[in-house]
């Protein structure tokens, strides 16, 4: 898990065509950032260019807002400020982890409202985010809670609407296949997606528990009564198994009708003999019907996953040239590192996929995929398989060498064992949540990947609580631990860090690649901030994602070091690096105020890990210097 009609205009800017962008709803101007992704496909990609190559180095805060929401409760993770704001009609909207939705004023970042929905605050929630808001006509904002409810407000007021649902809201909790088995195991993190009059939801459920977690429902409600529409469930041949939920952002096509799910792992992550065959329709990116809910098709990144490689990442829409003529497309990535290039109306691939033969399991009860899908194009874009013993020092590398040695360790998609099995890309490698960009004046799109290794292992049943009450106390190791109830294995895992607390595999840890959209060619790979600037290597995890933008700029944070950077889209080369009062670990935006000028502005909330910037609240806006 855990991570009216619209229209197609063709924008001009400085004399170049810029096909395929789909602004959220009529009306929208380029000075704005409407949805999520930028637009309806989730393309992140701005036509202002008022901040470009030439200036962007001058960049500097104009005004920071402060939430007040950095919680760090007693008991489980703290708030993760992960929200991309929407700019429309003037004004700013935000959520926040705890349920604030607030409007703020453009050029100062003044409060004009705000909304309090009361979430819970001590309820342990597995991953403690809100990624933003969704609006309707530019009149409704939607928030999707961490508490699981659907909230209608009056953007002019931020009162709620009475008449949505229940004074306002609906409990997404509730006509679930599999009811949740506690509180913080059903939330959900993301924006809605809205075609025309529908608002369609999916949720984020807790791993590995057990085998029968939440029903992973996508739903579809009437955007004005809030009553329900459509249900859409990922296992429907599997009735005792639950999870393979949608928790990262849907995105849509309005002019087709369709939205593009992308789901996670059935429960649990990495034990599937209780779910034998290939686990349709987990680890996919489903197209369904916006209005009904039917499925349209499917194209599934890992076959029966033991790995935790959710589809985590937002599908992107955009054109690729194919002999002569452009295919509408749709483009995925899996934490398995690969970026699938589809055909949007049929799901088949563009560039070709190939079935490869992978290690098989050997644990009693459990039968793995024989194959596994891979793109002809683009290559993995993150290092997969088994990887070599990295350490900044003699002392680093002899200890990740010995404990990579006691591991089984045959190559990507190498099954959980009972001796630890090393998986790279790990549950944070590979393509995380953050999601890719689309530039398409340049054709090029813009994917972060993370390269980091972990260590899984399977534990008997009456093993598992000697075994982590004893690596408990095993300070180095970080292990999490998960019963998946109702298999005959608990589970442990921990990512492979060195003494020194760096990773066992060798730099860099993040990097940003520049891909071909017509070719999948990689034009150019960068290293993405640091885990501590100017002390480690360059490239550090990422956990938002890029923007583009027609000055020729890709603007991205998300990674550890307290800091924002700005990319030459044409070669990767970084042009800014803009100093953050914590680290960030969401995506930026960028709009044009009235006054003229463009703003970028990002979330900076803290990581909540020791050294990596403290835990934050603040929303940051750059400008160019002069007056507003």
């Amino acid at each position: 898990m855990r991570n009216p009609l619209w229209r197609v205009l063709l924008l001009c800017v400085a004399g170049i065509s810029l096909a395929g962008v789909v602004l959220s709803f009529a009306g929208a101007s380029d000075d704005e950032w409407p949805v999520y992704g930028y637009d309806a496909g989730g393309q992140r990609f701005s036509p202002l260019a008022v901040i470009n190559r030439s200036n962007v180095a001058t960049l500097q805060v104009v005004w920071t807002y402060r939430t007040g929401d950095g919680y760090q409760p007693e008991h489980g993770r703290p708030t993760a400020f992960e929200a991309t704001p929407l700019y429309v009609g003037g004004t700013l909207y935000l959520a926040t982890p705890l349920g604030h939705v607030v409007a703020l004023d453009p050029l100062t970042g003044g409060v004009r409202w705000s909304y309090d929905a009361k979430v819970p605050r001590d309820k342990g929630y597995g991953d403690f985010a809100s990624r933003g808001v969704s609006l309707w006509k530019g009149s409704r904002v939607f928030v999707a809670t961490i508490d699981a409810r659907l909230i209608a407000l009056d953007a002019a007021t931020g009162k709620a609407v009475a008449g949505f649902g229940d004074n306002g809201e609906v409990n997404l909790r509730n006509g679930l296949r599999i009811a949740s088995r506690g509180f913080s195991d059903y939330e959900e993190t993301s924006p809605p997606a809205i075609v025309g009059d529908t608002v369609i939801v999916g949720s984020g459920i807790a791993d590995n528990a057990a085998t029968d977690q939440a029903s992973g429902e996508v739903r579809g409600f009437d955007a004005a009564t809030g009553k329900l529409k459509w249900t859409w469930d990922p296992l429907p041949g599997l009735p005792k198994t639950g999870a393979a939920n949608a928790w990262s952002v849907i995105v849509s096509d309005p002019a087709r009708n369709l939205v593009f799910v992308p789901t996670g792992s059935a429960s649990p992550d990495y034990y599937g003999g209780e779910r034998l065959g290939d686990n349709l329709f987990a680890n996919s990116v489903v197209a369904l019907n916006a209005q009904t809910g039917k499925r349209v098709w499917h194209f599934q990144t890992v076959h029966h996953d033991l790995w935790d490689y959710d589809v985590a990442a937002p599908p992107i829409l955009f054109d690729v040239r194919r002999g002569g003529q452009n295919v509408a497309a749709v483009g995925v990535g899996s934490k398995s590192g690969n970026f699938f290039v589809l055909d949007r109306a049929t799901g088949k691939p563009v560039f070709g996929v190939e079935e490869r033969a992978v290690p098989q399991s050997n644990i009693a009860g459990e039968k793995s995929s024989a194959k596994q899908p891979f793109p002809v194009a683009p290559r993995g874009l993150a290092p997969q398989g088994a990887g070599v013993p990295w350490g900044a020092t003699e002392a680093d590398r002899a200890f990740c060498a010995a404990e990579m040695g006691k591991l089984r360790n045959e190559g990507v998609f190498t099954p959980p064992s009972l001796q630890g099995t090393y998986v790279l890309p790990g549950n944070v490698g590979g393509m995380a949540w953050g999601g890719a960009a689309y530039d398409p004046s340049h054709r090029l799109l813009l994917i972060p990947t993370n390269n980091l290794g972990a260590e899984v292992r399977l534990i008997p049943r009456a093993d598992f609580d000697k075994e982590k009450e004893t690596e408990g106390r095993n300070m180095n190791g970080d292990w999490e631990f998960a019963e998946q109830k109702g298999t005959p294995y608990g589970m442990a895992r921990r990512l492979l860090r060195s003494p020194s607390g760096l990773p066992c595999v060798a730099p860099p840890w993040g990097v940003l690649n520049g891909v071909d959209a017509d070719t999948g060619a990689v034009k150019w790979t960068v290293p993405t901030g640091s885990f501590k600037y100017g002390v480690t290597p360059p490239g550090s995890l990422a956990l938002g994602g890029p923007i583009a933008t027609a000055g020729g700029l890709v603007f991205m944070a998300g990674v550890l070091d307290s800091a924002i950077y700005a990319f030459d889209v044409e070669t990767g080369k970084q042009l800014w690096r803009g100093e953050l009062p914590t680290s960030a670990r969401a995506t930026p935006m960028t709009y044009r105020g009235k006054d003229g000028r463009q703003y970028l502005v990002i979330a900076a909330g803290g990581h909540g890990i020791p050294g990596m910037g403290p835990l934050g609240d603040y929303l940051v806006a750059f400008a160019l210097p002069g007056a507003r």
